[in-house]
């Protein structure tokens, strides 16, 4: 049986260690998802074969394809919020703005180096609860966490043009712009342009 062959290839986890296998899932079914570039061909079956395990091992942590994919999300944003963070820690205390730089660099960089999840990340990461409410989701969380930065900027005597709110929107517009054309273009556009484009769209948002 297929099954059978592929549980073979895969060292069973001891008792306790259910969370790494579900981790080991998630890590599987983002490394199928950009080889196949787009959610329509993530199966249970295809993730189950990446990780070596059989596809009844999946649905003890996931019960459906659609609650793989909603826990991929998580674990998605969960990963891109940390690496934002990490870059922004990485920064001098008394630099926001640097902070601020820093986050939309981690943000660019793995959005280019993640073009599927990306996308399902945007397709699938914010929704309007009613017709006239404000989208809620982990996307908006992210802007959220510039938003943030960007207020850290303004309690440090460094004015904006615009609110920090509408700073954040308008910078998260810009620089998922920038990368909608790199990746439509499918080309290799180095990070230094990345960087400086950063560098002019902050220029604008800065008094």
């Amino acid at each position: 049986m297929p099954d059978q062959q592929e549980t073979r290839t895969r060292t069973r986890n001891r008792w306790g260690e259910g969370d790494r296998l579900r981790g080991e899932i998630l890590d599987a079914a983002s490394t199928v998802l950009s080889e196949l570039g787009g959610e329509d061909g993530l199966t249970i079956r295809g993730v189950a074969r990446a990780v070596g395990i059989a596809p009844a091992s999946i649905y003890q942590h996931f019960t459906d394809r659609a609650a793989l994919v909603s826990g991929l999300l998580e674990h998605e944003f969960a990963r891109l919020r940390t690496l934002m963070n990490a870059a922004a820690e990485e920064t001098a205390p008394d630099d926001p703005t640097g902070g601020v730089r820093a986050q939309l660099r981690a943000y660019c960089a793995f959005a280019l180096a993640n073009p599927g999840i990306y996308r399902l990340m945007l397709s699938k990461g914010s929704h309007r609860p009613a017709p006239d409410a404000r989208p809620v989701g982990p996307m908006m969380d992210v802007i959220g966490q510039l938003a943030e930065g960007f207020q850290q900027c303004v309690d440090s005597g460094r004015a904006l043009r615009l609110p920090p709110d509408r700073a954040a929107t308008v910078v998260f517009v810009g620089v998922h712009g920038r990368v909608a054309l790199i990746q439509g273009g499918r080309s290799n556009t180095p990070m230094e342009l990345v960087h400086t484009f950063i560098d002019e769209l902050l220029s604008l948002v800065f008094a």
